[in-house]
C-alpha cells in the first residue's frame, strides 16, 4: 500500500470517528468520576472498538451477510441507541442513576462499552468505513494489516483526547459542563435522527 492509500485511510478514519469532537463526548459521560477511572474507561473504550473494527474490517461483509443484517438496518439501530444516550445527557439521567448507585456498584454505570466504544467510537459510519478499506478488491493481506495498523493509530489518537479531557473540564467548569453536555444532547439527537434516516433511505423504504 503507497503512502498516498496509507494517508487516505488515515483520513478517511480520523474524519469518521473524529477523535477531538469525542473529547467532550467523553467529559459529559464520565463526570463525576476520578482521573484513574476516567483512564480505565478510556482504555477500555478503545480496546473494545479495536476489537470490533477488527472484526468487521476482517469478516464483516460475511458476518453480516450470513446474519441477515444489512448495513442500513446497523445504521437505524445504533441512530436509536444514540438518540436513547442523548435522551440520557439532555435530562441527566446518567447523573441521577450515578448517584444513586454509587455506594452500591461504582462500575455499574459504565459508559465504556455503550455508547462510547459503542457507536460512538465504533458506530455504523466506522464499521462501514473499516469493511470498505479492508474489504476492497485486490487488497492483499499487508494492504490489510496496514489498514489496521492506521486504526490503531486513530484510536491512539481517541485515548490521547481523552486523557486531555480533565483540563477541558476544568477550563469549563461545572457550569459549563451542564451547557456542553445539553448541547452536545441535542446533537447527539440530531445525529442519531440522521443515522435513522439515512437507514431508512438506503433502504429505500420511502
Amino acid at each position: 500500500m503507497s503512502t498516498t492509500e496509507l494517508i487516505t485511510v488515515f483520513v478517511s478514519l480520523f474524519v469518521i470517528i473524529d477523535p477531538i469532537a469525542l473529547a467532550p463526548l467523553f467529559i459529559a459521560l464520565t463526570k463525576g468520576q476520578d482521573a484513574g477511572h476516567r483512564r480505565a474507561v478510556g482504555l477500555r473504550a478503545c480496546l473494545v472498538a479495536f476489537g470490533l473494527l477488527t472484526v468487521f474490517g476482517l469478516v464483516g461483509d460475511n458476518l453480516l451477510s450470513f446474519l441477515g443484517i444489512s448495513m442500513s438496518a446497523f445504521r437505524i439501530a445504533g441512530g436509536i441507541l444514540l438518540f436513547l444516550t442523548a435522551l440520557d445527557m439532555l435530562f441527566e439521567r446518567r447523573s441521577q442513576r450515578r448517584q444513586g448507585q454509587a455506594h452500591e456498584n461504582p462500575d455499574h454505570d459504565d459508559p465504556s462499552v455503550f455508547p462510547l466504544a459503542v457507536p460512538l467510537i465504533a458506530g455504523p459510519g466506522a464499521i462501514a468505513t473499516m469493511i470498505l478499506l479492508a474489504g476492497a478488491d485486490g487488497n492483499s493481506a499487508t494492504d490489510i494489516l496496514a489498514v489496521h495498523l492506521v486504526l490503531l493509530v486513530v484510536l491512539a489518537g481517541v485515548f490521547v483526547s481523552f486523557l486531555l479531557a480533565p483540563a477541558m473540564e476544568r477550563l469549563l467548569g461545572p457550569v459549563g459542563i451542564n451547557v456542553v453536555t445539553r448541547i452536545l444532547g441535542m446533537l447527539l439527537a440530531a445525529l442519531s435522527v440522521q443515522f435513522v434516516i439515512d437507514g431508512i433511505l438506503e433502504l429505500r423504504v420511502i
